[in-house]
């Protein structure tokens, strides 16, 4: 009874706060709506007991995701004529993919699977069953090949952006480490007299 009370408190949540970050008109208080909507997304994953997903999803998304989404929103200057041209440039389009996710929802819900009493509860695992363990295996044999590449592929984008963001500058004083080295005492110091 209390675990279904959480869930419907996390879910809510969720869902309340996904349409947030939808509606919401600043962009600073739609990345604070998702940053909650994670927390409440985390908190189901506790219920699930898969502890290492919440706590990943809590560490990385909030962590780290959100505050780059902060950085670039503080950092770009987005203007309001041109965000409300564009949002009438894709309002027909929004509003087809709109209507046909609400007949998907419908027919998700008559579909019968979320009648009272035919949905599964979560059965709990043992103390024994680590599920940080149990994912390890799955993502390190199964799932290999994608991981490698997935690996791969975040290597090359961090590559990258360093490589596009290093530029020089005729303005700007930079070392030379080997120059510095090689010096001699006659070729900095010199005797004047006055």
């Amino acid at each position: 009874m209390l675990e279904s009370a959480f869930f419907n408190l996390f879910a809510g949540l969720c869902v309340l706060s996904a349409l947030g970050v939808v509606t919401a008109r600043n962009t600073m208080h739609s990345v604070m709506f998702l940053v909650f909507c994670f927390f409440n997304a985390a908190g189901l994953f506790f219920l699930l007991d898969a502890e290492f997903l919440g706590v990943i999803l809590i560490l990385v998304y909030v962590g780290a995701v959100m505050v780059l989404f902060m950085f670039v929103i503080m950092m770009l200057e987005q203007k309001k004529d041109e965000l409300k041209s564009s949002v009438r440039q894709y309002l027909s389009l929004g509003g087809v993919i709109a209507v046909l996710l609400l007949m998907e929802f419908v027919a998700a819900a008559s579909s019968g699977v979320f009648v009272h009493g035919a949905h599964a509860t979560a059965a709990h695992l043992g103390q024994q069953i680590n599920n940080t363990e149990q994912i390890g295996q799955v993502l390190y044999t199964k799932y290999l090949l994608g991981f490698e590449i997935a690996a791969i592929i975040l290597l090359v984008a961090l590559i990258g952006a360093v490589v596009l963001t290093i530029r020089k500058r005729k303005d700007a004083k930079y070392q030379n480490i080997s120059a510095q080295v090689k010096v001699r005492r006659e070729d900095r110091v010199r005797k004047v007299r006055m």
